[in-house]
């Protein structure tokens, strides 16, 4: 093995070693290692690693259609459909262990037909919004998201790219198949579902199992904060009467067990409901609900379809028609303000600036009636929803001494949901049925939801997650570095070489392993490249069929769950899960055995050598 090899295999051990350490960014990790090797072949003037294709890795067609897939899911997020989709899924569950079978079990369904990426990205900006609202943590699921989306997508040819490389390179290789005349080996669309299936299966059945005892419940330092810094609101919401919730009991609308938000009361004519009972209350048109909580929970509560704010002046709902345009203001009421000692609807804040009052906090005191009626006192907190630059118009007021904008608009485009479903089913059967590129059909979709203004192309852009992109990007140059310098050829090779003489079950469960090892170094598509001719070489020079050889390079590629690098949607979930590298180690490293176990055992059986 040459001394380039032995210098890029160091480099390599150290990158994992500082991932474990967990003290820096996956992304300035990986991309420390790709200049290292860059650095050390301009040195030497040796062929490891050059400047350009350390660049051609963040110009893939995985990373451009992973950062168009971002603009799909914000566009799912910013018109409400996700948040109705994963609600009708999901539900309110009570328990740590409802809530992962509720996510689990339908992502391990629908990843089996679309893209595992898309259906994690699609489901990280809703995880938040149900771990607040049901108090699990989540880190509990946002893992299981990942993992579950993986373990569906072994089950078809289209559940994961990687399937299809592998059935492309089986295509290529034109090998005939011994059991039917004139045919050569391939996959089918559920050839591989004769190991996939039990490897799900028996994936979901650990998760639900093993997840609460392994699955770590710290909470990220931005939840801890949040919690820490929570300040109690008044606010008043009124139900539309094309509402979801009309007819429903507050139990049954699922807004019982908000996360850090209590409905104190309903204003109804022509008495109010003073004592709320959950399971007997029904909601009915022009209820005005009443809740009290902090602020996160309340501006959660403006993304309901069928609840409009109740305006502080009028009493009636503010337009919907124009609330996704609006943008959510915290602003404090300053001593010297003309608007102390009037009641907010005296105030006439919505005549003088614009803008209505959502709710109010006080400090030291719980706030109750109507949110007209109260008079304002200096410090008094409003949240307020005001067109857009509201900030910089009144910075210089006397009436706030303090005003914060907040990113999210003031409510979902509701009335655009349906085409944002529309546009994410298209982009699923075109790609299902290989009528266009992935790439290319993630792009369409992208620019489809920005055209149709489903989002802006701020919030496009704002949602992207650059750093899961440089890091995927980057580990794309160090695999090229393995094969430039022979590293990964040679440590095959190595193995290989000793298993063979052991028997096919043995050389199978080596060609396995190795490829679960190049998946932790490199992607996995590039492991799945990197391990398909050497395993074909290896089979057809014993005289064994290709076929198992394939089917177990297709899964491990995949059921790498030890290592947030092994797949690119555990990188998509390391952030937002607030995770470590031995969280991963800790729950997903018998799954990875698991799995490993099972496709070493059932792969002979259903595809003989």
């Amino acid at each position: 093995m040459p001394w380039e090899a032995w210098i890029t295999g160091t480099i390599i051990l150290a990158m994992v070693a500082a991932l474990m350490a967990g003290r820096w960014s996956a992304d300035a990790v990986i991309v420390g290692a790709g200049l290292l090797l860059m650095l050390v072949g301009q040195a030497t003037d040796a062929h490891i690693l050059t400047p350009a294709e350390f660049a051609g890795g963040f110009a893939s067609p995985a990373v451009i259609t992973v950062a168009m897939l971002y603009v799909v899911a914000v566009g799912m997020k910013e018109t409400g459909a996700m948040a109705a989709i994963a609600a009708r899924l999901i539900g309110s569950p009570r328990s740590a262990i409802a809530a992962q079978a509720r996510l689990i079990l339908p992502v391990t369904g629908l990843s089996a037909f679309i893209n595992n990426t898309p259906i994690v990205a699609m489901f990280l900006p809703v995880l938040d919004t149900i771990a607040r609202r049901t108090g699990v943590p989540a880190a509990r699921l946002f893992m299981p998201l990942s993992f579950a989306s993986v373990l569906g997508g072994v089950c078809t040819l289209i559940g994961t790219s990687t399937n299809v490389v592998v059935a492309g390179l089986l295509a290529k290789a034109a090998i005939p198949d011994p059991d039917r005349e004139g045919q050569t080996l391939a996959f089918g669309m559920f050839t591989i579902a004769a190991v996939g299936l039990p490897v799900a299966l028996a994936g979901v059945a650990y998760m639900l199992a093993f997840g609460r005892l392994l699955l770590p419940v710290r909470e990220r330092p931005t939840e801890q904060a949040r919690r820490a810094q929570a300040r109690q609101y008044l606010c008043a919401v009124r139900v539309e009467a094309n509402s979801p919730l009309v007819g429903r009991t507050v139990e049954q609308g699922g807004l019982r067990h908000l996360r850090g938000l209590y409905l104190s009361r309903i204003d109804r004519e022509p008495e109010p409901v003073l004592a709320v009972d959950p399971e007997e209350t029904v909601i009915l048109p022009g209820d005005i609900l009443v809740f009290v909580g902090d602020l996160d929970s309340v501006v959660e509560l403006q993304q309901f379809r069928g609840l409009s704010p109740v305006s502080d002046e009028t009493g009636g709902a503010c337009d919907a028609k124009y609330r996704p345009s609006m943008r959510l203001i915290e602003a404090v009421v300053s001593g010297r303000s003309a608007l102390v000692g009037q009641t907010i609807r005296e105030s006439q804040i919505r005549t003088r600036y614009g803008a209505v009052v959502l709710a109010v906090h006080r400090q030291g005191h719980r706030l109750a009636g109507k949110i007209g009626d109260i008079r304002l006192r200096p410090g008094d907190t409003l949240l307020l929803e005001a067109p857009p630059g509201f900030v910089r118009r009144h910075r210089e007021s006397a009436d706030f001494h303090l005003a914060y904008e907040r990113e999210e608009p003031a409510a979902p485009r509701h009335d655009r949901a349906w085409i944002a479903v529309l546009i994410m089913a298209a982009l699923v059967v075109l790609i299902s049925v290989d009528w266009v590129d992935p790439m290319v059909g993630a792009m369409c979709a992208a620019a489809a939801m920005v055209a149709t203004r489903c989002c802006t192309g701020a919030q496009a852009r704002a949602g992207v997650q650059w750093n899961i992109l440089i890091a995927i990007g980057a580990a794309f140059g160090l695999g090229q570095a393995m094969e430039n310098t022979g590293l990964a050829v040679a440590v095959a090779g190595f193995f290989t070489d000793l298993a063979a003489p052991a028997g096919p079950h043995v050389l199978l469960a080596v060609i396995y392993l190795l490829t679960l090892v190049f998946t932790m170094a490199m992607s996995n598509n590039a492991a799945a490249v990197l391990m398909f001719p050497i395993a074909v070489a290896l089979a057809q020079a014993s005289d064994l069929s290709p076929m198992p050889f394939a089917i177990a390079i297709t899964v491990a590629a995949s059921c790498e769950f030890s290592s947030p690098i092994g797949y690119q949607t555990h990188l998509m979930v390391m952030g937002p899960g607030g995770y470590k590298w031995l969280d991963f180690t800790r729950f997903g490293l018998p799954l990875t055995l698991l799995a490993a176990g099972i496709t070493i055992g059932i792969t002979p059986v259903v595809f003989p050598f």
